[in-house]
């Protein structure tokens, strides 16, 4: 597939088939949801306790990849200046993104609010990124949470050829989160040995970043994880962080890649799992997807999932 886009489909069928499924904490709640199901993905009914999108259509993790896949089409001349034009009109004033930041803001001062929104959820890095560009920040990411989105955003980017040291400046657009950046660009390494045919992504990232500062912490965590029981359990994903943030995001995906046999098996686990799991499933996804193959993630999934069409006519 044409700049490996094969990968940015795994993410984006894994998002879809976790979204229905966002941000369930309470475990025993999700099991009730998922039991005697083999198969939890596209659930027509809405678990999510915070927002409800048509089920197929993606999360605001992958939506930002989405608007880098579109920028990318329209070509490379002034790529970042388009990217910036593109995060407003999808996610700021006059979107749907927008309009419900509105709608819940009336509800914080409510203890504990749990409200159900009906259209899509903004992250707080994109609310930033969006307050910023219309401000006309040089540097317009967000800095107060450390997540997923700088990762999926630039996921797109990486996979049509650049160069590592072009991807932080891509990063910094929508997040300046210096634990952000660190653990999106450890991903991309991961994705990228998996890309050129090693066998075992993981154990060659550890190997060659063995001496270096920017990983010390990753690889420490990574050597810690691979000493778990090799069956998964759930309950696991729950110590090591069921959250958006990093470190747990990417310590839970990497036990679950760890302890998966496919992609399939390693989706149904991440949803499984509970928690931001649209955020692990970007990660978990693109790797296997990137390990595997395209032939890896299930024909009847990417059917379900809304925006793989115009991924797949880029052949």
């Amino acid at each position: 597939m044409k700049n490996n886009l094969h990968v940015f489909l795994g993410a984006t069928v894994a998002d879809a088939a976790a979204r229905p499924l966002h941000w369930v904490y309470n475990q025993k709640k999700l099991h009730e949801y998922i039991k005697g199901k083999k198969d939890f993905t596209f659930l027509k009914k809405n678990k999510s306790p915070f927002y409800n999108i048509k089920t197929g259509k993606v999360s605001g993790y992958n939506d930002v990849g989405q608007v880098m896949f579109k920028t990318l089409l329209d070509g490379d001349e002034n790529l970042e200046k388009n990217f910036k034009k593109n995060i407003l009109k999808n996610f700021g004033p006059g979107s749907k993104y927008w309009k419900n930041l509105k709608r819940r803001s009336k509800y914080k001062k409510v203890k504990d609010w749990r409200g159900l929104i009906r259209g899509p959820w903004i992250h707080q890095n994109i609310i930033e990124t969006v307050n910023n560009i219309k401000s006309k920040k040089k540097i317009s990411g967000g800095m107060k949470v450390n997540e997923s989105d700088g990762f999926c955003a630039t996921l797109p980017f990486f996979l049509y050829g650049h160069d590592f040291k072009s991807l932080e400046k891509i990063i910094k657009i929508v997040t300046v989160s210096k634990i952000s950046i660190k653990y999106a660009l450890a991903k991309f390494y991961l994705i990228d040995f998996a890309l050129k045919g090693n066998k075992n992504p993981i154990n060659k990232f550890v190997k060659k970043f063995s001496g270096n500062f920017l990983f010390k912490e990753i690889i420490k965590d990574i050597k810690k994880i691979k000493k778990f029981k090799s069956k998964f359990d759930p309950i696991t994903i729950k110590k090591l962080g069921m959250a958006c943030s990093y470190p747990g995001t990417f310590n839970s995906s990497i036990y679950t890649i760890l302890n998966s046999k496919n992609y399939k098996d390693a989706i149904l686990k991440t949803i499984k799992a509970g928690g931001c799991n649209c955020s692990r499933a970007n990660f978990v996804g693109a790797y296997f997807a990137s390990l595997k193959g395209i032939n890896s993630i299930p024909k009847s999934w990417i059917k379900k999932t809304i925006p793989a069409k115009k991924i797949l006519n880029q052949k």
